[in-house]
């Protein structure tokens, strides 16, 4: 049986190789150099991306196109976003562009949004971190360019609100070679010196990389560092940067952070007069209540005829004065009586007789026991002459005295009390009353012991 054969005409071909290339491919990114630019009629853009060794034709249709924040030139490199397709007219293989951003900004974009969270892990952006702005700062510093036009919208916001305001400018470079370090230092400083009561860090609008000092991770550290609150009013209301996310408050444009950090000195009289007439409004009622309240009272103590009253009562302190003298001169009599008494009783039972003869008694008693002292120690003294007399009896030195003497082995110090230890030629020495003395033996001779 012969196998059935297919044959595509070209248009199925190229429609069918188009469906498997955009079924096969997802939405992709690529990265290129502009060439080959055309903006057509239609208003549909075709270009061609290239590198070093490749390049492939590409289409991006009008809707698309015209929400383009960039003006797409050859040589310019760009990143897009799309999808593989098939130009089937012509069999050409190209890539449907969705979107288009500048190459570099891309780049700057992914570095911002990894710096973001890598700060925000380190807790820079943690509300607990964050400041309140002082109500009525006396001083307040601005970090900006001095020749720009944010300088310039923030004097005249501060200006019209409060004019009695102190501005210290702290002149930098908000973008460019040097900026960061600048910007750094002038945040130092303004916390060093401890002159401000607030921070305003400013500069105009611009693309990311204008913008990209306020993204440097150094100042983000400087901002968190810093002691004085700090309001962010960097670019447009649009525009976002590191700075915003780590300051204590984040204004849209520098304008706004003037408003923001200053008060409005005629809403504030007006608010002072309105509470003033409140004061007076509430201090004309205390005082009317107040003076109602005394009349009530006045009016109680005239019903209540307090003279009258007074009197009773000094009527009745004197009677009870009266009354506490009567008192106290009885108690004084009876108490001079019993004094009285005491004394006579004490005439009679006088105690001088008592003290002189327990003082005789005393003085016997004192005599007694000196002489039962005395012959105690009489006694003891002579038991001690007795039993002194019978320790020298017995003490080997009265025995030497008698002349006998003690002797002892000369290298052994040991008291020789037998002859069997002795051996021709041993020294000896012999302790007498009055001193010792060596000796060789040269014989040994023993006892007979019948």
């Amino acid at each position: 049986m012969q196998n059935e054969r297919i044959t595509f005409s070209v248009s199925q071909l190229n429609a069918e190789v188009g469906q498997r290339l955009s079924q096969g491919f997802p939405a992709l990114w690529v990265e290129g150099e502009i060439s080959n630019f055309t903006r057509a009629s239609s208003g549909h853009l075709y270009l061609s991306l290239k590198d070093a060794s490749a390049q492939v034709r590409c289409a991006m249709f009008k809707g698309r196109a015209s929400s383009l924040k960039l003006i797409p030139k050859n040589g310019l490199k760009v990143l897009v976003r799309g999808k593989v397709g098939l130009y089937e007219p012509r069999g050409e293989y190209q890539f449907i562009i969705e979107h288009m951003e500048d190459a570099g900004v891309g780049a700057l974009q992914r570095q911002f949004e990894e710096l973001k969270r890598s700060l925000q892990a380190q807790g820079l952006f943690a509300p607990e971190h964050k400041q309140p702005l002082p109500a009525l700062p006396r001083c307040i510093g601005v970090i900006t360019s001095p020749t720009g036009a944010a300088i310039r919208d923030i004097l005249n916001v501060l200006k019209r609100r409060c004019p009695q305001i102190l501005v210290m400018i702290y002149p930098v470079l908000v973008q460019g070679e040097g900026s960061k370090e600048q910007i750094v230092n002038a945040l130092r400083q303004a916390d060093r010196e401890q002159r401000c009561d607030v921070l305003i860090l400013a500069r105009g609008g611009g693309s990311i990389e204008d913008l990209w000092s306020f993204n440097e991770e150094v100042v983000a550290h400087a901002i968190h560092a810093c002691s004085l609150p700090i309001i962010s009013g960097v670019g447009h209301e649009i525009d976002f940067t590191i700075a915003d996310f780590v300051a204590d408050v984040r204004a849209p444009t520098p304008s706004a952070a003037a408003e923001l950090v200053s008060p409005d000195m005629a809403a504030l009289q007006t608010q002072v007069q309105r509470l003033f007439l409140q004061l007076h409004r509430y201090q004309q009622r205390r005082l009317q209540v107040a003076g109602e309240h005394l009349q009530r009272l006045q009016q109680r103590l005239e019903n209540q005829r307090p003279t009258n009253r007074l009197q009773q009562k000094v009527q009745r302190l004197d009677e009870l004065e009266m009354r506490l003298q009567a008192t106290l001169l009885r108690y004084l009599h009876s108490q001079q009586q019993k004094l009285t008494n005491l004394s006579t009783r004490l005439q009679v039972q006088s105690p001088v007789r008592q003290i002189q003869q327990q003082q005789a008694q005393l003085k016997h008693w004192q005599q007694y026991l000196l002489v039962l002292i005395q012959q105690r120690l009489d006694k003891a003294h002579d038991k001690l002459q007795i039993q002194a007399g019978q320790l020298h009896t017995l003490s080997p030195l009265a025995t030497l005295e008698r002349g006998y003497g003690i002797v002892r082995h000369l290298e052994t110090g040991q008291v020789i009390r037998s002859i069997a230890p002795l051996r021709l030629g041993h020294s000896v020495t012999t302790q007498v009353q009055d001193g010792s003395f060596d000796s060789i033996i040269t014989r040994i001779q023993a006892v007979d012991p019948k």
